[in-house]
């Protein structure tokens, strides 16, 4: 299992697999071909489906300006690694090939050519939660210094900057009002929502504030600004949003912050390893399903969880997003994406609490659950998997 640093990416949405990932294969690829004098991009399966509402060709382009770049579109030919692929060619002065490659964006900002084994970022010795759960009791030991132990001594600085890049980006979401853009004509409320759950009696605090914060973080992904996926830039709004609800309303410090980020990242990571985090793989549930079980793990520690207690809340947060689509209308990171932020950030809520009042003992593990994600993944139909054909996409008509 590779580094969370892998996992928590700093970029400018709307999409960790569909423009981050894009772009930085655009760069790579141009860093080894500086003679080219002009390129071809083929973009295959859920990259071609919705790339434009992702706005995979700009990242490209901008990536490859000021030479000329040709976007090829094939939405229904895939390459065989995984269905987010792209074949990058670089020209010389007369238009003659002198470079191929092809690469795959596998969820999260993370690339891959298809032929990895083992690298060099493998750092963490044991890759499935139960076995984590049972060196951690063994050893008196909580989730988060298991982390720390196998991470470099510099990870703690890296989660400061994480959850500092977090709070911006809800900051900024939480001022900002206007219209997305995109064409949907689908305006900003994490503003209002923050308002009113300001003004609003206790009983509606709560999933008024979560709801602004994991709204103010979807809305400034939406428009192309700068967030953290986690796991994804479409459900990088959860653990944000749960992780400030706590911070201003529990007794806990930045310290205690940074641990449940630690925490949160080995969950996310775990899942990312055994199964996948990418919509166009698994559909949602490896998207806002993954970040659920991410924030629920993470505020159960908060709230003074055990390691089991933690383990359960993430497999609730997970399994009861088990079978979600992926059908963005228009291609837009938007509908049904943005509100998605906000409910799962409450089930998250909801979990914990749930997770609390047990002793943490229960049948089906996290494992199993990332596993169960994994083979519904691979039963749903493509069209429910990023590609703007099914679902919502379908039915949603934008007048």
């Amino acid at each position: 299992m590779n580094s969370i640093r892998e996992l928590y990416r700093t970029g400018t949405g709307p999409s960790s697999s569909h423009t981050m990932a894009p772009r930085k294969a655009a760069e790579i690829f141009r860093q080894k071909n500086p003679n080219a004098m002009s390129f071809q991009v083929t973009l295959y399966g859920s990259l071609a489906a919705t790339g434009k509402g992702h706005l995979t060709d700009e990242a490209i382009h901008n990536a490859l300006a000021p030479l000329p770049v040709k976007v090829i579109w094939l939405a229904n030919e895939q390459l065989p690694f995984h269905p987010n692929g792209m074949r990058f060619e670089a020209f010389d002065v007369q238009h003659q090939s002198i470079d191929v490659w092809e690469v795959y964006s596998t969820g999260g900002g993370e690339l891959k050519t298809g032929h990895e084994t083992e690298t060099a970022s493998t750092i963490y010795p044991l890759h499935f939660m139960d076995d984590i759960i049972h060196y951690c009791e063994s050893a008196g030991k909580s989730l988060w210094e298991y982390v720390l132990e196998n991470e470099d001594a510099e990870i703690w600085l890296f989660f400061q900057e994480i959850w500092q890049t977090m709070q911006a980006a809800m900051d900024r979401g939480i001022q900002a009002e206007g219209v997305l853009p995109g064409g949907l004509g689908l305006a900003r409320k994490a503003w209002a929502f923050y308002r009113k759950a300001s003004m609003a009696g206790e009983h509606f605090k709560r999933t008024g504030f979560l709801s602004a914060y994991a709204l103010a973080v979807a809305e400034e992904n939406a428009s192309g600004g700068v967030v953290v996926t986690a796991p994804t830039c479409g459900s990088c709004g959860v653990l944000p949003a749960t992780l400030r609800y706590a911070r201003e309303n529990l007794p806990v410090n930045d310290d205690a912050i940074l641990r449940a980020l630690a925490t949160a990242g080995l969950i996310g990571n775990l899942a990312k390893t055994n199964a996948s985090i990418s919509g166009a793989q698994v559909g949602c549930q490896g998207e806002i399903g993954v970040a659920c079980a991410m924030a629920a793990g993470a505020l159960t520690q908060l709230m003074g969880g055990t390691v089991r207690q933690i383990e359960y809340a993430a497999e609730m947060g997970l399994e009861h997003h088990l079978g979600l689509t992926c059908d963005p209308v228009a291609g837009l990171v938007q509908i049904p994406c943005i509100e998605r932020n906000a409910v799962a950030a409450a089930r998250a809520f909801s979990s914990a609490d749930y997770a609390l009042f047990t002793d943490g003992t229960h049948l089906i593990s996290f494992d199993q659950v990332v596993g169960v994600m994994l083979s519904t993944g691979h039963a749903l139909p493509s069209l429910y998997r990023e590609t703007s054909a099914g679902g919502l996409a379908v039915f949603y008509k934008p007048k």
